[in-house]
């Protein structure tokens, strides 16, 4: 059975039983408390909660998706036989369960998550399950003795194993959530099913017990491919082992990074992530460097001996788009080969150099490979894996601490280099002389914010702004996105910011803790610049019908009538994956 096969006997067979078939979120969350998606459930947290009506939106309390995920704390590992950084969440969930309530529509608990979770693995996929594990319980959280016993009146002979917290806890996705205890389903050794009884919130590490309980479950496709399709490793399943030969690589280990990384890559570019030295950005750069890196040292020989021949990598990439892409219609060829030549280009040089210095090193520690990373672009796992034994005792953690030092010293380099007007400047520059100049600068800088929600309203939400620079004369605004607008999206654009503008609606903001604003789905940037508490600035009459919400610090209109006129002057690329709109207020 191959994994399209996989993926949609699972999908039919909740859509069979009352769930509506949900698609995947973007890799890119809405969930602000975390970088990337991480699981099936972050975009349902909302459901869980009673924030939003899954009836209304569903028909059903019932849903079922298959999500791209990835996980940032893998990425050291992979090279191995099981570690990835992307990866195919399979998973069902159920809202605001309430018992007495009539399936399909109404939500359901443990007896049939448990059931359903029996039948497809040993019906459906023809699977025996070696045993299944429940939650023992502590201090805090009760024993699961209920879904032991479903399990039991399922098959008096199944196999139960208790386990604590650690093993059979699971959640929340980012730093707050649903959460609860867990069952799992092995088969052949391997855990393969996960299933989460959100019976709690969890906020600032305590335990709340939610109202109404829901299910949330999660199956990897890659590790269910390896048991249904019988092989040692995932990397032998048709979801690698179809992508081909990587012919002038022979390491296994190298192989898989390789495997891994692209397809990540892939992924990430078409769900609007742009190389950068920050946040996801960061990942993905780590990703495409430690590839050329290792595809540059496995396939051409010495470094700088033969020069740099990539077409090995751009065809694989080029394998992976298509053969994923029958599911993902989203995967994007020309901005993922675009990206990736764009980010070769810039790292080709370096790497020559860099690795070059890396060998006079004699011993290294966290703020020699730092030094290394500033000068040549050297990853992390690029010093770690052509450091050798004299990286031995380099740490991540050590490293990251380096790079937050920095970090703090160019942020408050920043502080000094604008005066401490208290305008929180991390989206962009407010340059202004006098008084008059403010005003206008005001203006637009109210303006730019219509802006992107407009955008974001006309493109989606790949749209992510990448940088902004706001004169008397005009509004430059960065963000990501993967090709050029029409004529038709920049008017479009225009216009909904104009009609915004003579509607006239409320310019007000609202100061509170930083962990609450994340909830309120407002825009922010640069992760980890914010103060303990920010000003929510929204443009409408409350923050939750807003047209535009975002962190920031002023100045800004009282109402949008005072903008005036909008007009864009200017479409153009800054880079791949990046556009500019230069804009003025009439």
């Amino acid at each position: 059975m191959n994994a399209n096969e996989i993926r949609k006997k699972f999908l039919d067979f909740f859509e069979k039983r009352g769930h509506k078939i949900v698609p995947s979120s973007s890799l890119i969350p809405d969930d602000p408390s975390v970088l990337l998606t991480t699981a099936g459930m972050q975009q349902f947290k909302k459901y869980y909660t009673g924030e939003v009506d899954p009836i209304k939106d569903f028909g059903t309390k019932n849903a079922a998706s298959i999500q791209k995920s990835f996980r940032t704390s893998d990425i050291d590992e992979v090279g191995d036989e099981s570690h990835l950084t992307f990866f195919e969440m399979l998973g069902n969930f159920s809202f605001g369960y309430k018992p007495g309530e009539a399936s399909p529509k109404g939500g359901y608990f443990k007896k049939e998550a448990i059931e359903y979770g029996h039948d497809f693995i040993t019906k459906e996929m023809g699977l025996k399950i070696d045993y299944v594990s429940v939650f023992e319980g502590d201090k805090e959280v009760p024993a699961d003795i209920e879904s032991e016993k479903i399990w039991k009146s399922l098959d008096k002979n199944i196999v139960v194993k208790k386990f604590s917290r650690e093993d059979n806890f699971w959640g929340p996705t980012g730093s707050e959530g649903p959460c609860g205890p867990t069952t799992e389903i092995y088969v052949n050794g391997v855990e393969i099913w996960n299933m989460v009884f959100n019976e709690y919130y969890c906020s600032g590490g305590k335990l709340e017990k939610l109202k109404t309980p829901g299910v949330d479950t999660g199956m990897g496709l890659e590790r269910l491919a390896m048991i249904a399709q019988n092989k040692k490793n995932i990397f032998e399943t048709d979801l690698f082992a179809d992508l081909g030969e990587l012919p002038a690589i022979v390491d296994d280990k190298i192989k898989r990074i390789m495997l891994d990384h692209c397809r990540a890559v892939v992924f990430l570019v078409s769900d609007g992530v742009r190389p950068s030295n920050k946040d996801r950005g960061y990942i993905l750069r780590r990703l495409i460097r430690r590839a050329v890196a290792h595809f540059h040292k496995s396939a051409r020989g010495p470094l700088g001996m033969t020069g740099l021949d990539f077409a090995d990598i751009e065809n694989l990439l080029v394998k992976i788009i298509e053969k994923y892409g029958s599911f993902y219609k989203e995967l994007n060829r020309d901005a993922v080969l675009s990206i990736f030549r764009e980010e070769n280009d810039k790292f080709r040089l370096a790497i020559n150099n860099g690795t070059r210095e890396l060998k006079k090193i004699g011993a290294l520690d966290a703020t020699i490979a730092f030094k290394l990373y500033e000068t040549f672009g050297l990853t992390f796992e690029i010093i770690k894996d052509f450091g050798g034994e004299k990286a031995e005792m380099l740490r991540r953690e050590d490293f990251d601490a380096e790079l937050k030092k920095h970090q703090e010293k160019s942020r408050a380099g920043a502080t000094a280099k604008f005066g401490g007007h208290g305008l929180l400047l991390d989206t962009g520059e407010l340059k202004a002389k006098d008084e008059a100049e403010l005003k206008k600068v005001t203006r637009l800088h109210t303006a730019t914010h219509l802006l992107q929600a407009a955008l974001r309203k006309v493109l989606g939400n790949e749209v992510r702004q990448a940088g902004s620079d706001i004169t008397a004369e005009r509004t430059r605004f960065d963000f990501t996105f993967s090709r050029k607008l029409t004529p038709e999206e920049i008017k479009k654009t225009e216009d909904i910011v104009n009609e915004v503008v003579h509607k006239d609606l409320p310019v007000g903001f609202v100061p509170m803790p930083i962990e609450e604003a994340k909830k309120t789905g407002a825009l922010y940037f640069f992760k980890g610049k914010y103060p303990s508490e920010v000003k929510v600035y929204y443009v409408g009459h409350s923050l939750k019908d807003a047209f535009s919400k975002e962190f920031c610090g002023g100045p800004h209109v009282n109402h949008t009538l005072e903008i005036g006129g909008f007009k864009i002057i200017k479409e153009e690329t800054v880079g791949a994956g990046v556009r500019r709109i230069r804009a003025a207020v009439l």
